[in-house]
């Protein structure tokens, strides 16, 4: 099966034009109408210039019905990794200018009208066409403790956690590693970011610290981890 082929639904009416790959399960089904269907590729069949035959697919999918239903009655029917239920994940949109690290640790008031009572929520905010690994961590004395790690998608940001006043001391030597990459494509390759941020408590009591910004409604207490592939604290 190849880009251009004539293929069947096998499972139900209809068909198209092979019009691309995802991995080696997925094929990509174009229509009449120009709409990509994703199918697995057990589900389709090349054909030649004949129109879907209707009756050839109820045929088929009559006999596969049969052959599950005795299946079951046999105590013999596996389910296949195919079987299992289709996730589609359309590909990440890249923006114009979004292939310079951009990255910020964003903390932001739940309540900025009462400031001295209010809880803060934390994010990574990852402003840049990669993909960004993460691990964010606090220093306790000499040693470290991990609060939040995993991945942030390109050009979005990622709630880390909720926190009050109690837990700022905590947050005072602070320090994000980040690793960037790209999904399904070549790229350009990046240094790997190790930031040590220090965090003043004392921001989180002035009303003018937090400021307006493009990545939230309210204003925020923005840290930069590392802006257009330039990192600024280093540890």
């Amino acid at each position: 099966m190849k880009i251009g082929d004539k293929v069947r639904f096998l499972s139900e009416v209809g068909g198209g034009r092979v019009a691309g790959f995802q991995g080696k399960n997925i094929v990509f089904v174009e229509d009449e109408d120009g709409f990509q269907v994703p199918m697995r590729i057990t589900d389709v069949v090349v054909i030649g210039d004949e129109d879907y035959d209707t009756r050839h697919v109820v045929e088929i999918r009559d006999k596969k019905e049969k052959v599950n239903t005795k299946a079951e009655e046999d105590g013999e029917l596996e389910t296949e990794p195919a079987d299992k239920p289709l996730t589609f994940k359309a590909p990440v949109e890249e923006r114009r200018g979004g292939d310079k690290l951009s990255a910020y640790l964003a903390f932001v008031p739940i309540d900025l009208k009462e400031l001295t009572d209010t809880r803060f929520e934390s994010y990574i905010v990852n402003d840049c066409n990669y993909y960004l690994r993460y691990v964010y961590m606090t220093a306790e004395g000499t040693n470290w403790h991990v609060r939040s790690f995993g991945e942030v998608e390109p050009n979005t940001k990622l709630f880390i956690e909720e926190f009050g006043r109690d837990q700022l001391n905590e947050l005072e030597r602070s320090c994000i590693q980040l690793l960037a990459y790209k999904k399904d494509k070549y790229f350009l390759r990046k240094p790997a970011v190790d930031a040590l941020i220090t965090i003043d408590p004392v921001k989180f009591y002035k009303l003018h610290t937090f400021s307006e910004n493009d990545f939230f409604e309210q204003p925020s207490l923005i840290y930069t981890i590392i802006e257009n592939d330039r990192q600024f604290v280093k540890l």
